[in-house]
């Protein structure tokens, strides 16, 4: 891929966060959505590259843009796979709490798994622990392991995991191994990558969430240098056939990071919409200016970057703000 594709896709990114933004804590989710998902179709006609989306809104009919299988960019520049998620946290911008985000990963051609909509169980770690864990190994000796690669006593190790029903049996076993654990809402995203960024001390992501979410996680995690292990959690006969047809026989077989993401290139995008322990969300500083935190990352070069941008809306035509 282009390197260049990296700082365009970005902008791709920023625009879909500021569109979204307008509608932090006002309990509309599905008009935050829509204006994350229509600004972030909109830029991508400018961005060079020929990409199919293979991770989107949904099957084409079901989504009117960014749909699974939809032509986007320029039609010049590399032939990519493209996965969105406009807005990573539509809960959270209704509801005006943390760690909202627009997000992008984009890779070769052929490389990203084709995730279908379903549940996915997911374990992360940073680049100490790269390597070492295994989805199938008790969450003790998990723990252990990242201990021991991070230097911390396991009283240190801090897991971070959803708050859900589904996941109270691991955070007793957590609890009682003698680990922190640090409880999230919504936005498995940021949270899993949050094990590969050094300065949110966060050691270890485990649980069940999406399987969409879960390949663009991966994408950043190639990236950091961390590693993911991962299984799809078919609940239905239609979710089986799913896999089937992607040519997953055996659904019980783990998912390796190179399963999720093959070869050695990938770029993960994001922007913050509402501040988060990654990314500041989107600021409007009066007027027409508007200020926005991404981070951008290229597996092949294991280069990050995090940039902080000011627009100026009165010459951003495809961002249509809603008037007073």
């Amino acid at each position: 891929m282009d390197r260049e594709l990296a700082l365009e896709i970005v902008r791709v990114t920023e625009a879909a966060a500021i569109a979204s933004a307008q509608w932090l804590g006002r309990g509309e989710k599905i008009e935050a959505d829509d204006a994350a998902t229509t600004a972030m179709r909109t830029m991508f006609d400018s961005v060079s590259c020929r990409g199919t989306v293979v991770i989107g809104e949904g099957e084409k009919d079901e989504a009117p843009m960014l749909y699974i299988g939809e032509e986007v960019g320029s039609g010049n520049g590399p032939e990519v796979d493209i996965a969105v998620d406009p807005l990573e946290g539509t809960n959270i911008v209704a509801s005006g709490r943390a760690n909202a985000m627009a997000v992008i990963a984009a890779a070769d051609r052929g490389t990203l798994l084709h995730a279908p909509d379903m549940y996915m169980e997911k374990m992360v770690v940073g680049p100490k622990a790269a390597g070492l864990i295994r989805i199938d190994d008790p969450i003790e000796k998990t723990i252990d392991i990242v201990a021991k690669m991070t230097n911390k006593r396991v009283r240190d190790v801090t897991v971070i995991i959803q708050d859900r029903e589904r996941h109270q049996h691991l955070v007793d076993r957590i609890r009682s191994k003698g680990a922190r654990v640090k409880l999230f809402g919504d936005g498995d995203v940021g949270a899993s990558i949050a094990t590969a960024l050094p300065q949110t001390g966060i050691d270890l992501f485990v649980g069940t969430g999406g399987a969409p979410e879960g390949v663009l996680s991966a994408a950043a995690i190639k990236a950091l240098g961390g590693d993911m292990q991962a299984r799809l959690a078919p609940r239905r006969e239609d979710e089986l056939q799913r896999c089937r047809d992607m040519g997953i026989q055996n659904t019980d077989t783990p998912l390796t990071l190179g399963d999720l993401v093959k070869g050695d290139d990938a770029i993960f995008a994001a922007t913050g919409v509402s501040s988060g322990e990654m990314l500041e969300g989107v600021r409007f500083l009066g007027g027409d200016w508007t200020e926005t935190d991404s981070i951008v990352m290229r597996a092949k070069t294991r280069t990050v970057r995090y940039i902080k941008a000011h627009h100026h809306l009165e010459h951003k035509p495809h961002l249509v703000m809603e008037e007073d």
